[in-house]
C-alpha cells in the first residue's frame, strides 16, 4: 500500500476510493464499477499532475524523505553486478549505514559506496537511518584510495540527513574523518562519479560527492543543514521549516543553477517510489553518460577537474 505525504491527502481519499469499488467488485462478481472506477483514476491523475506540477522546497523534502523511495541497496542490486561488499574501517568497526564494495557496471569493474537508510523498523535501526558514524566514513576513506590503487572509477550513491551526532560519533572524531573522506575524493586519479538519489545533508554528504560529475534526482535535495535545523538556528523555532526550506536553494534546479551539481534526473510523476524500476533505469543510463565522459582523462587531469569544480562553484550564481 502506498504511504502517502501530508499534501497527498486528496489523492489518497480518491485512489482510496477507486481501490474500494475494485474490493467490492471483486467480492462480488456481479457488480460492474468498472466506468465508476475509470473516472475516479481520471481524476486521481489529473490530482497527481497538479499536486506535482509545482512543487515547493518542502513538499520536495518530504518526497526526498519518502521511505517507500529506492535507497542505495536497491540502486546496487539493480544496476551493478558480482557486488562484492567490503566491510570495516581497519581502526574500529563496520558502519552499516554505509555500504560499499567492488562490482561491476555495465561490465566495468567499479567500486561502489553509498549511504543506506533502511527499508522496515529493524533494518532503519540496524543502518542507523542512514546517519554515518566516523567509522564509516573511514571505511568509505579506504574504498577510495583501493579504488585509486587498481584504477577503479568510483561511483557514489548518497542519501543521508547528514552524519550522526552522537557523543561516540564526536569523541571518535566524526569532523576529521568527514574531512578526510572529502580529501580522499580531491585525491584519487580516477573518475568519481556521484548521485544524489534522496537526501544529501550536510558535511556528511559532501564527504560522498566532492566529485568530477554531481547528479540530483529530480526530487531530491542537497543542503549545508536540514530545513528543521536552520529554522531552529535561525528562527529557534523549527516550525519554520518552510521559510527555511526557500531559503536554502536546497532544490535540484536550485542547485544547477549555481553550478553545485551537473545534472538533473527526472524522476517518474509522483516521486521515484511511483516507479522505481523506471528511476533506478534513468540513473543508470546517467551513470553510464558520465562514465564514458571521463573514461579518456588522465588521473592528474581528473583531480585538476575536480579541483576546479569546487573551486568555482557558485560563482554562475553569484554572477547572475
Amino acid at each position: 500500500m502506498t504511504q502517502y505525504l501530508d499534501f497527498e491527502k486528496p489523492l489518497a481519499e480518491i485512489e482510496g476510493k477507486a481501490e474500494e469499488l475494485r474490493a467490492l467488485a471483486r467480492a462480488n462478481e456481479e457488480m460492474d464499477v468498472t466506468n465508476e472506477a475509470a473516472a475516479l483514476d481520471v481524476k486521481a491523475a489529473q490530482l497527481l499532475e497538479d499536486l506535482y506540477k509545482d512543487l515547493t522546497p518542502w513538499r520536495k523534502c518530504q518526497v526526498a524523505r519518502h521511505p517507500e523511495r529506492p535507497h542505495c541497496k536497491d540502486y546496487i542490486d539493480a544496476l551493478f553486478q558480482e557486488y562484492t561488499p567490503l566491510a570495516g574501517d581497519r581502526n574500529f568497526a563496520d558502519d552499516h549505514a554505509v555500504m560499499g564494495g567492488l562490482a561491476r557496471f555495465n561490465d566495468i569493474p567499479v567500486m561502489v559506496i553509498g549511504h543506506e537508510k533502511g527499508s522496515d523498523t529493524k533494518s532503519r535501526i540496524e543502518r542507523n537511518f542512514g546517519m554515518a558514524r566516523p567509522e564509516g566514513y573511514r571505511k568509505a576513506i579506504r574504498l577510495m584510495q583501493m579504488a585509486g590503487k587498481f584504477g577503479l572509477p568510483v561511483i557514489t550513491l548518497v542519501d543521508t540527513p547528514g552524519a550522526y551526532p552522537g557523543k561516540g560519533a564526536e569523541e571518535r572524531g566524526q569532523s576529521e574523518a568527514i574531512a578526510r573522506a572529502t580529501e580522499a575524493c580531491l585525491q584519487i586519479g580516477v573518475p568519481l562519479i556521484s548521485v544524489v538519489i534522496g537526501e544529501g545533508g550536510s558535511g556528511g554528504a559532501v564527504a560522498f560527492a566532492t566529485a568530477n560529475r554531481v547528479v540530483m534526482l529530480e526530487h531530491s535535495i542537497y543542503s549545508v543543514i536540514s530545513p528543521e535545523g536552520c529554522a531552529s538556528i535561525l528562527w529557534k523555532d523549527a516550525e519554520k521549516m518552510r521559510e527555511a526550506a526557500e531559503a536554502l536553494r536546497l532544490t535540484a534546479a536550485n542547485l544547477l543553477d549555481l553550478g553545485v551539481i551537473d545534472h538533473i534526473v527526472s524522476e517518474p510523476l509522483g516521486g521515484a517510489h511511483r516507479d522505481a524500476t523506471g528511476t533506478i533505469a534513468s540513473v543508470g543510463r546517467a551513470i553510464q553518460t558520465m562514465l564514458d565522459d571521463l573514461g579518456d582523462l588522465a588521473p592528474e587531469e581528473l583531480v585538476q577537474n575536480r579541483r576546479q569544480k569546487f573551486l568555482s562553484m557558485g560563482s554562475k550564481g553569484l554572477a547572475a
